[in-house]
């Protein structure tokens, strides 16, 4: 009798290492905030990150006659906090009826249909992984960092000292001097950039929020000459992704996810929107911690591990993916 294959155990194309390194070059679906390349990436060899800050002190030097003693230099006080990483798993499974018919009992000639399958699952795991990291990320802009069923995992306001600042732009009063508040919003971007440097600013708004700032009697008319010139270059812009008004490029934000539950939560509460600086070097980062796995332990983290496992009696294949993200 033939011995039965199994490419799960002689191909290394779906060994952890391989499936890991397949997933992370699958088209990223989803996510404006990735596609602004606004958070750097980076590893960490441990389950808990280590932020280190360090105020800086800018003095105004002041001049000294020819060989007097020189003022002593003062350097920023360092502080340390520790964060645990949090832990994001989804497990999944590969059933026989998703390829049979295809592949002849024992033989390889279908062992394309089966990768086909597994590249499937791998593309569903990425996206709603990706969409999770766009909902934590976002959570980060705004300060505080929700899990998906709501519950806090990380107040920034709180951990690092901050006073939330909030700008209310009231946009129902006909009278309102816009461009004022947007200076208000830059200028404290800028006093609190402690040593940063930034590009721009940059404004994530619910549709509310954003058709009341078009349509506002002091913004209009920039609006309509905005979307005149887009029209005029190229058709298929959409306005609403970069409506530069006030120093701050608008933006209407869409994003939206359900939980498993099948709660849909909106990432940007209506009538609201959040303000960042764009450009900066260590503002926005995302931490990555090594897998659950022996063979990951003291390794650097990467975004999404996949590891499968046949069943015991061969019934069906179980997957396994994690990211382990800050």
């Amino acid at each position: 009798m033939p011995e039965m294959l199994n490419p799960f155990e002689s191909d290394d194309a779906f060994s952890m290492a391989s499936l890991s390194a397949a997933i992370d070059i699958l088209p990223n679906r989803y996510g404006r905030i990735n596609e602004l390349g606004l958070f750097v990436a980076d590893a960490i060899t441990q389950r808990t990150a280590i932020i280190e800050e360090r105020n800086g002190i800018l003095n105004i030097l002041k001049t000294q006659p020819v060989g007097a003693p020189a003022p002593q230099n003062k350097v920023g006080k360092r502080t340390a906090r520790s964060f645990v990483v949090p832990h994001i798993p989804l497990d999944d499974v590969i059933r026989p009826d998703e390829y049979a018919g295809i592949r002849a009992f024992g033989q390889p000639a279908g062992l394309e249909t089966l990768v086909s399958v597994m590249n499937n699952h791998l593309q569903t795991g990425r996206d709603k992984f990706d969409l999770t990291l766009e909902y934590l990320r976002m959570g980060a802009l705004k300060g505080i960092i929700l899990d998906a069923d709501t519950t806090e995992l990380y107040n920034l306001y709180t951990e690092f000292g901050i006073v939330a600042k909030t700008v209310a732009f009231v946009l129902g009063t006909a009278s309102t001097n816009v461009l004022a508040k947007c200076r208000e919003v830059k200028r404290h971007i800028e006093d609190n950039l402690k040593g940063e440097r930034m590009t721009g600013v940059r404004a994530l708004v619910d549709a509310d929020f954003f058709d009341a700032l078009v349509g506002h009697a002091n913004v209009e008319k920039f609006w309509l000459n905005h979307q005149a010139a887009l029209n005029y270059a190229a058709s298929d812009q959409d306005p609403r992704k970069g409506f530069n008004f006030g120093g701050i490029t608008w933006e209407e934000y869409r994003g939206t996810g359900t939980d498993e539950d099948g709660n849909t939560r909106k990432f940007i509460t209506a009538d609201e929107g959040h303000c960042f600086p764009m450009g900066t070097a260590n503002t926005f980062k995302t931490i990555y911690a090594p897998g659950n796995f022996l063979e990951a332990v003291n390794t650097p983290g990467i975004p999404i591990y996949v590891k499968q496992a046949m069943e015991a009696m061969g019934r069906w294949i179980d997957i396994h993916f994690e990211s382990n993200p800050l």
